[in-house]
């Protein structure tokens, strides 16, 4: 039955409809294939690229000046402590704390200013109109003394190895060519059942994703805006951040890659973030990150079919992107497609029908659901030596939420991302609502170390006892 489906397709039909129907294949396949592709791409990278991580026991020979720059909004419930683990617990001597204090109207200005009374090393940066967060950057840079800068959230705590190892990176062979190199990051507030399944979904997303593209094409599609470190040259030679985009953290690893400079992935640097622990902040945050994400494409979709063979290195990052954008709106009219064809065959009786377009939906998703347990099972093995693996039985939670509302945010705001690239958009930004304490967050860098030092430790304790999700 199925070859007599692909005769008629190929052979038989119009070249228009044989067209059509290669395309709504690739469309039907792709969440599969790309499963399986970036399984095999992790596979790649422990093959052919895991030896360029950084060797064990290998000293820095010198420390050269780094500026920690921190972009603020109104962060009154984290910045303290922050920059205090910042500040004393980092196993670095030459660098500095540059906070861009982004037009906050709380308690965040107060604290800062009493902050620096203790401690030289900061300083503090005031903007009187919250403009974004490239916007901050953007004027840091230029007040920046470091030739390297961090990139560093508000609630965002790196190991305390961080700098040395992002310096052994930049300072190696090959690191002459690095434009910015982005860390492995982990999730420390897993409280909820959505943190659990973020656990997954980041080692996943940067796991497995960032391990792949690294291992195809020595790129990556995006930083992670909450830490990384940047060549500062780099960030100038590109005109900075771009303040017109939801996501500078993707934009500047395209305007990067476009140089033929290396943005590089180094899963051996962790650090650990906070991330949404409801619904509506999750979904918030996604919006953003698939506006940011189709405002990069279309900005730069133009440039590279004009100069195919110039750009050569970017056309994976093109094509997956593509396919990405156009699988969403895909997906989500033939589903509406599928519910009203079956509403209909019920109401008029036609049981059989509803009965066999379930059955075949099953067992299409079926294939979905093992291709992307594949890829979360290799990710939870290849990240952090397997000691996350007690979190595989949030995959489906992370799964559905990735098939089902990531498709629905790109869907959502294309028509904003096509505003803001014709220039009716900005960068501005609203921080997120913090619900951590100052004491929960002091008690959660302590355990975020022990977790990191100890990992096999932990690893043998049932998961229920694990002091990361309490």
């Amino acid at each position: 039955m199925v070859s007599n489906i692909f005769d008629a397709a190929l052979n038989t039909a119009t070249p228009w409809e044989s067209f059509l129907f290669v395309v709504t294949l690739i469309l039907c396949l792709y969440p599969i294939l790309g499963a399986m592709f970036w399984f095999f791409g992790a596979v790649s990278y422990m093959l052919f690229r895991h030896r360029e991580e950084l060797l064990p026991d290998v000293e820095l020979e010198s420390e050269p000046f780094i500026t920690i720059m921190i972009p603020a909004h109104n962060e009154e419930v984290v910045i303290k402590s922050t920059l205090e683990y910042l500040l004393t617990k980092l196993h670095y001597h030459n660098y500095e704390v540059l906070v861009m204090d982004d037009g906050s109207t709380d308690r965040t200005p107060e604290i800062l200013h009493q902050m620096q009374k203790s401690f030289p090393r900061l300083r503090v940066i005031r903007i009187e109109e919250n403009q974004g967060k490239a916007h901050a950057f953007n004027i840091g840079i230029f007040f920046a003394k470091g030739e390297y800068i961090l990139s560093n959230d508000a609630d965002t705590i790196p190991e305390p190895d961080a700098l040395i190892k992002y310096m052994q990176y930049f300072t190696s062979p090959n690191g002459v060519n690095y434009a910015a190199i982005t860390a492995n990051m982990d999730v420390y507030n897993r409280s909820t059942l959505w943190g659990k399944s973020q656990t997954v979904e980041f080692s996943s997303i940067v796991g497995i994703i960032k391990r792949s593209q690294t291992a195809v094409n020595n790129t990556m599609y995006a930083y992670s805006g909450a830490n990384t470190m940047y060549r500062r040259n780099f960030l100038i030679n590109v005109g900075g951040f771009r303040q017109d985009r939801a996501t500078e953290d993707i934009s500047i690893a395209w305007d990067h890659t476009f140089m033929n400079v290396v943005p590089k992935f180094a899963p051996d640097i962790v650090f650990h973030m906070n991330v949404p622990e409801s619904f509506h902040d999750l979904y918030r945050q996604r919006t953003r990150w698939a506006q940011g994400g189709t405002e990069v494409w279309l900005t730069n979709f133009t440039k590279i079919i004009t100069h195919p063979w110039r750009f050569r290195f970017v056309i994976p990052m093109l094509v997956d992107t593509t396919l990405s954008i156009v699988w969403s709106f895909f997906f989500w009219i033939t589903s509406l497609i599928f519910v009203s064809l079956m509403t209909s065959f019920f109401l008029t009786g036609n049981y059989e029908r509803v009965w066999h377009g379930i059955v075949m939906s099953m067992i299409f998703v079926s294939f979905q659901l093992i291709a992307g347990l594949f890829q979360v099972l290799a990710a939870l093995i290849l990240d952090f030596n397997g000691t996350k693996l007690r979190y595989f039985a949030f995959s489906p939670l992370y799964l559905l939420f990735t098939w089902l509302v990531n498709p629905l945010t790109i869907v959502t705001t294309f028509v904003k991302a096509v505003k803001t690239v014709f220039g009716h958009g900005s960068g501005k930004w609203v921080s997120p609502k913090r619900k951590v304490s100052s004491d929960e967050w002091f008690k959660n860098i302590f355990l975020v170390d022990l977790y990191h030092f100890y990992p096999q430790l932990l690893f043998t304790l049932h998961w229920s006892t694990d002091p990361l999700q309490k």
